[in-house]
């Protein structure tokens, strides 16, 4: 009998993945760029007037009590969940298994569950310049007061969709399509590049 063994789970980002400091240094580094890589990414939506249903479901399995309404978002460190359109929400794991478990509480009057595991990257940027970094890229404040912790948002950047939440006081964890991914990327190391930033 042969032995299974799970797919490596390979980085569309490797080619140009450079671990080390980069850009101008010499006063120390001000970004942090890494890829989180969770092990499950999933995406719900709720058909209008169920959206209450939907985030006691997200309850049920994250034990996230979501804020209600567009925007709002909550994270333990290892399951994150937050609001980018109204009824509709973005949910990452660190384990995999998560849109099955989706399935079984959100039923099909509910909404809808897809499992993005496959088809996003998630890259986190943190640093005390990382405000600054972002803002060269989405017409977006990301000023605590305006984009709170845990809190989430959904914008484009040259038509690459992109879904950010803030977690951390500076730090923000984006979701991109992997097929844009590596471009984004390199767009993201050249705009650190002035500050001063590490891959990790």
């Amino acid at each position: 009998m042969v032995e299974r063994q799970s797919p490596e789970h390979l980085s569309p980002l490797e080619p140009e993945f450079h671990v080390g400091s980069h850009g101008n240094f010499e006063h120390g580094v001000e970004i942090i760029l890494t890829e989180t890589r969770p092990g499950s990414i999933v995406q719900l939506a709720a058909w209008p007037g169920e959206e209450k249903k939907l985030i006691a479901a997200i309850r049920t399995v994250t034990g996230l009590a979501l804020p209600d309404g567009a925007g709002g978002g909550l994270s333990d460190g290892v399951k994150s969940v937050f609001g980018f359109a109204p009824g509709k929400f973005t949910v990452a794991d660190e384990a995999e298994g998560l849109a099955a478990a989706f399935a079984k509480v959100v039923t099909p009057a509910i909404g809808t569950v897809t499992d993005l595991s496959h088809g996003r990257t998630a890259i986190r940027i943190a640093g005390p310049k990382a405000e600054w970094v972002l803002a060269k890229f989405f017409a977006i404040d990301f000023s605590l007061p305006a984009f709170p912790i845990d809190a989430g948002r959904s914008t484009t950047h040259h038509d690459v969709f992109a879904q950010i939440q803030r977690t951390g006081a500076d730090q923000f964890d984006i979701y991109v399509f992997r097929s844009f991914a590596r471009s984004f990327w390199k767009a993201l190391c050249h705009a650190s590049e002035e500050v001063g930033y590490e891959v990790q």
